[in-house]
């Protein structure tokens, strides 16, 4: 079995973040996947290169000159920063998108409010290309751009592709890493939520801020076929802690 952590972007221009990240992947006994983002610094690089960059419901819109610098943050920069820093580690790792094999397949996403550009839904996931790296002992770093028929390239949200690759693969969980311990109530972090507690929570303010979207994220990766979702931090990763979410009969507390 394995687990599919997928890494946000806003942490990963943070040598400390990146180090202890590196450190706990490699302690980890199952072998993972790591899909990456890489939002803030496409935006940053937008800025420098003097394009405005534009979003529809937490989408980037892309069009031709997006895509090019999208490309070359999360497939370049991102991607072999993370890739050179686990090989230092001793963690035989291989750097690739979805455009690699056509691991990751996509078509255009039409959406009511918009021609978003090269932004993509995805299609299919070819699982056994995953597979064969982890049973070679190969940590593969998923970069989320997608092939498309054709030969097209697309951008696709980063939790889309984690969702897909881990229902693809049978992981075992999918683990969203974030700067928090987990979902907290009285400061501390819940062990296990069921879908339910975590709607009613959010109504009743308990879950607020920056969770919202986590836990959001989570709930949508269950709604599409993950076995469970876990929400943690690097000592959590390393430990195994954070807060389970999952269909099955749970405990909060």
């Amino acid at each position: 079995m394995s687990d599919v952590i997928k890494i946000g972007g806003n942490d990963l221009d943070d040598a400390q973040f990146v180090g202890g990240l590196v450190q706990a992947i490699k302690a980890l006994a199952r072998p993972v996947i790591l899909v990456h983002g890489g939002g803030k610094e496409i935006s940053a690089m937008q800025t420098r290169l003097g394009l405005q960059p534009r979003y529809v419901e937490g989408l980037r819109v892309t069009d031709d000159e997006a895509l090019a610098v999208t490309q070359m943050i999360l497939s370049g920069l991102v991607n072999k920063r993370l890739v050179a820093a686990l090989l230092a580690a001793g963690v035989d790792a291989l750097g690739l998108s979805g455009v690699d094999r056509a691991v990751v397949q996509a078509e255009k996403m039409e959406h009511p409010t918009g021609d978003l550009g090269w932004v993509g839904r995805i299609v299919s996931v070819r699982a056994e290309v995953l597979m064969e790296l982890l049973k070679a002992g190969v940590t593969p770093v998923l970069a989320p751009l997608c092939w498309g028929s054709g030969g097209y390239i697309y951008n696709v949200n980063a939790d889309h592709v984690a969702e897909a690759v881990a229902r693809a693969v049978a992981a075992e969980a999918l683990v969203f890493v974030s700067n928090v311990p987990g979902v907290l109530v009285g400061g501390r972090p819940v062990a296990y939520l069921s879908p339910e507690q975590v709607n009613a929570w959010i109504a009743d303010g308990t879950i607020s801020g920056g969770m919202i979207p986590k836990v959001r994220s989570a709930l949508t990766a269950l709604e599409r076929g993950v076995a469970a979702v876990r929400i943690t931090d690097l000592q959590g990763l390393l430990q195994g802690t954070g807060t389970v979410i999952s269909d099955a009969r749970c405990k909060s507390g």
